[in-house]
């Protein structure tokens, strides 16, 4: 890895764990498309690296706010829906797939800025963890469906529960990859160079925290979610 690259990915995983650190999710949204232009080779086990750092930080951190119930209704729809992700990968052409994920989302996103703010049922924890699973699996992107669900939850508990939710699920992405021999020395090199600024931008988050309030929070995370909905029609609409 030269210089340059070193500096480009350091700058991508520092603003993106920032950015998960204060809102539960985003760090995928940020680094991901940065690693797949400088060293495309390293996805995705430096991004999955990089996702069980900061969860397990901000689980800790803010495990008094934990929502474990929550949690665990939304991670019993994740796992089938990371299967059933995997499946659609295979059977699903790829891009009508992520048609319907980009649409999907934008529409949800486009509701709760219009008001709707869904009622966190156990039902509805199952079915967006769920999708969730799909969308991580398929797209590597998988934080909207829980962001919208979650939208009226106080930050440090947003922050918690969406962190402990996907720590479980970095892990279990983290042992299919190495059971896949997916998970290179070249990545596992590439990470022990970068968890600084990974442990940096999490630290740089409580900064971020202080400036936000629920009614911020919220709107941070919607606004997320919308732009990795428009990054994936992008890279459909001119893909490289």
């Amino acid at each position: 890895m030269s210089p340059g690259e070193y500096a480009i990915l350091a700058l991508a995983l520092l603003v993106g764990s920032g950015l998960q650190g204060s809102i539960g999710f985003g760090a995928g949204l940020v680094a991901a498309p940065v690693i797949a232009l400088v060293r495309p080779d390293l996805l995705p086990s430096l991004v999955v690296c990089s996702a069980l750092v900061i969860t397990t930080v901000v689980t800790i951190r803010e495990r008094s706010e934990l929502d474990l119930k929550g949690a665990a209704w939304a991670l019993a729809g994740r796992i089938p829906g990371s299967v059933l992700g995997a499946w659609m990968v295979v059977a699903i052409s790829t891009v009508a797939l992520s048609w319907v994920v980009a649409l999907s989302v934008l529409l949800g996103i486009g509701s709760a800025f219009l008001g709707w703010r869904p009622a966190p049922t156990r039902r509805l924890l199952v079915g967006a963890g769920a999708l969730s699973g799909i969308m991580g699996t398929a797209t590597s992107i998988g934080g909207a469906p829980m962001a919208i669900v979650w939208q009226g939850q106080e930050p440090a508990r947003l922050r918690g529960t969406m962190s402990a939710f996907f720590l479980v699920g970095s892990s279990a992405s983290m042992l299919l990859l190495a059971a896949a021999g997916a998970v290179t020395s070249q990545s596992l090199v590439a990470f022990a160079w970068l968890v600084p600024f990974v442990l940096a931008g999490v630290g740089l988050s409580r900064l971020f925290n202080r400036m936000l309030d629920a009614a911020r929070l919220r709107i941070v995370a919607l606004v997320v979610s919308a732009g990795g909905a428009v990054l994936l029609a992008v890279r459909l609409l001119l893909p490289v």
